[in-house]
């Protein structure tokens, strides 16, 4: 007999076998698919969201084609923008800028003003990334903006990486003087999940510079129960939050949580989710972050 023909049943067994995993993980991919829209839906709210695996790039988008406004996450790319300027030698990590009082604007959310509030202090510029990352410090931002020459600047960077779809054009000072300004700093979810995808990659920063982002990230104190809300106690998660205020017809511009989960296997997530324009409380707001997020580690983890 035909040696060929010999080993024909086996590989209509491996041919079969092949076919049925790929039919069984299309049908996850499609049921994760219809949970996160679930999700989306019953908010009730404008909701964007970009999630993929860092490793195999396995990738889901929802509304990636609005422009949502970024609020505090703008302070990731700046950070990037800074630490550009501190691999090229023209700043360091350890120098100091000289932040006086009329630097730190009263207000506006700052821990860095609550510790030193008359100001005339020399701070690293190490610090003052880690107060406009890990604590959301608005003074610590307009300080870093002003140290890489503006948010156009910034602006220019991150187009410079080949992320297009992003709009840096404001300061923190400027954002709080009106309601729509706010709106001239977006993003939309597939381009910043591209950032982060750059960022993990290391591709654009030193490997020290990438290192001490990625450890001030996984560091954040703000929103301890959006991306990270329902993911089991101490799961690594290098996130950047924005959050606006509410109007007086009670509508929150925005409410976002973008990052990096590291898995238990090692492997990992890149999770983006901006939530605009929505009523929801701020208990709401990010239960719907947290369900999302839980959705994605729960597929990517069983996945493997």
């Amino acid at each position: 007999m035909n040696k060929n023909f010999k080993s024909l049943p086996f590989c209509l067994i491996a041919f079969f076998l092949v076919c049925s995993l790929n039919v069984s993980a299309q049908k996850k991919h499609e049921i994760f698919r219809q949970e996160i829209d679930k999700i989306i839906t019953a908010s009730k709210s404008d909701v964007g969201v970009a999630i993929m695996s860092l490793e195999d790039k396995e990738t889901f988008l929802f509304n990636e084609g609005h422009k949502y406004p970024m609020q505090s996450v703008y302070k990731f790319p700046l950070a990037m923008a800074v630490l550009d300027q501190v691999d090229k030698g023209k700043l360091s990590l350890n120098q100091k800028i000289h932040v006086t009082k009329k630097d730190l604007l009263p207000k506006t959310w700052s821990p860095l003003r609550e510790k030193y509030p008359n100001g005339e202090v020399d701070i690293k510029v190490s610090e003052l990334i880690g107060y406009a990352v890990a604590n959301s410090d608005n003074n610590a931002c307009d300080l870093l903006f002003r140290l890489v020459g503006g948010p156009k600047k910034v602006d220019q960077y991150i187009h410079s990486l080949g992320i297009k779809s992003i709009a840096i054009a404001t300061t923190e000072e400027e954002m709080s003087k009106a309601w729509n300004v706010q709106f001239k700093n977006w993003c939309k979810p597939r381009a910043m999940l591209r950032l982060l995808d750059l960022f993990y990659k290391g591709k654009n920063l030193s490997k020290a510079s990438t290192n001490f982002l990625m450890k001030t990230m996984t560091e954040t104190t703000t929103g301890p129960n959006k991306i990270k809300g329902l993911l089991p106690k101490n799961t690594k998660v290098a996130h950047k939050t924005g959050m606006s205020g509410t109007n007086e017809q009670g509508i929150t511009a925005a409410s976002n949580d973008v990052g990096i989960i590291t898995l238990p296997n090692g492997e990992h997530v890149a999770v983006v989710i901006f939530l605009a324009h929505t009523k929801l409380d701020e208990k709401s707001r990010d239960a719907v972050m947290a369900k999302i997020s839980k959705q994605a580690y729960d597929y990517f983890l069983a996945k493997k």
